[in-house]
């Protein structure tokens, strides 16, 4: 434990907190000071089980160490360039990334929110410039319940209310229909979709998997009416499904994914849109950038997150443990759970009518040592770290049982 972190009950560094950071988030009363694989330590030393994994920005766990000593070495050599020059990790991690996932070019950014963003930009300046959209009439079909970050143009095509209350006026240009349901997409496509946006795994509510085949129609209605695909990875993709993308396991290809969290190794924020080159190729110079984005600090951790991930090794611990999850937890419903979804090592699971709400399971699995949140009131999310070991896992769906069932 740190001098610093030792000298400071939890109770100072949470009165700070509620003092000088804007209350924009209701985290729960801990106070993290170390952290190491699956587990992290308080600042009074109690370690706990990280059942969050940062939303999935620590799918290869905390401080992994392939991960920090690639940041350590760059963090040595150079930091920022901007992109009025070239060096000698830019190249090398688009590269990389592109081969990983299978496509043609690399748009790197920061946020998550910034690559889609991006793909938004990037979508309509293709409508006009390739399909012959008239000029401010590009549309972009999106699904309700979506998750896809904070900006006000995201927020704009929002469905909660929460996310959008008091930031209008919203920018146009978006079409909602309900998540898994083919036919309302098929409806809402015409002559002006630039692109149909989905997660293909919907997080933020509740880990939402669609319908079979959904994904697929998607593709082929996309396919049908020239519009672009974009898939939404941040959340769902880099090994935490299964799969290195969660589209994988529809055997459906997207013509633009956005992906970010695990990207940067839960060290810095690095996000990309990757796709192909007759998309991304569409922007030209001074159109669109990031002073940020893309800088060799990013660049090397990138570069280090795609040599785990191209071993295959997560995404085999994904399925395998997540295989145990869900079985455990599916002994569950109708034992304090009402349902159970996801793939992988990540699940939203329903506490059932009568139980507690999902802040109140949230507090209980904290005073046992496991650090997990909720989505909405009574659902919890899952996303263990891909490093955890299976007496971790059990330990943590042991915690829940008795959450749930209390």
């Amino acid at each position: 434990m740190t001098t610093f972190a030792s000298q400071h009950a939890t109770a100072g560094f949470i009165a700070l907190d509620e003092q000088w950071s804007t209350h924009n988030y209701h985290p729960l009363p801990v106070v993290i000071a170390e952290a190491e694989g699956a587990s992290v330590t308080d600042v009074d030393g109690k370690s706990y089980l990280d059942f969050l994994s940062g939303y999935s920005a620590m799918n290869f766990g905390h401080r992994h160490p392939a991960l920090i000593a690639a940041a350590t070495e760059q963090l040595g050599r150079v930091t920022l360039t901007s992109r009025a020059f070239h060096h000698d990790q830019l190249g090398l991690f688009c590269q990389e990334l592109a081969e990983l996932t299978g496509t043609e070019m690399v748009l790197p950014m920061n946020s998550g929110a910034e690559a889609v963003e991006s793909a938004v930009k990037v979508a309509r300046k293709w409508a006009y410039q390739v399909k012959g959209v008239p000029d401010g009439q590009a549309e972009i079909v999106v699904a309700g319940s979506n998750f896809h970050g904070r900006t006000t143009t995201i927020v704009s095509f929002s469905t909660d209310e929460t996310a959008r209350a008091d930031f209008g006026p919203f920018t146009p240009g978006f079409v909602t229909v309900a998540y898994g349901d083919a036919a309302a997409l098929r409806d809402a496509i015409n002559e002006r979709t630039a692109a149909v946006l989905l997660e293909p795994i919907q997080g933020e509510a509740g880990v939402i998997v669609p319908p079979a085949g959904y994904l697929a129609e998607a593709r082929r209605l996309c396919d049908e009416h020239n519009v672009l695909l974009i898939a939404d990875e941040i959340q769902s993709g880099l090994a935490r499904t299964g799969e290195l993308l969660a589209l994988d396991h529809e055997g459906v290809r997207a013509d633009l994914y956005t992906l970010g969290k695990a990207l940067g190794g839960g060290i810095l924020p690095v996000s990309a849109v990757v796709g192909s080159r007759a998309v991304l190729g569409v922007l030209k110079p001074g159109e669109h950038g990031s002073t940020f984005g893309g800088n060799p600090l990013a660049c090397a951790v990138g570069r280090a997150v795609i040599r785990l991930l191209a071993t295959g090794e997560f995404q085999q611990r994904s399925t395998e443990l997540g295989a145990h999850l869900h079985s455990r937890l599916g002994a569950l419903v109708g034992h304090g759970l009402s349902a159970v979804r996801g793939r992988g090592l990540w699940a939203g699971i329903d506490i059932a009518p009568g139980g507690p709400s999902g802040r109140e399971a949230s507090q209980a699995l904290m005073a046992e040592g496991v650090l997990c949140k909720e989505t909405h009131d009574h659902t919890l999310r899952i996303a263990p770290p891909l490093v955890i070991t299976r007496e971790e896992l059990d330990r943590g769906i042991d915690a829940i049982t008795r959450a749930v069932t209390r």
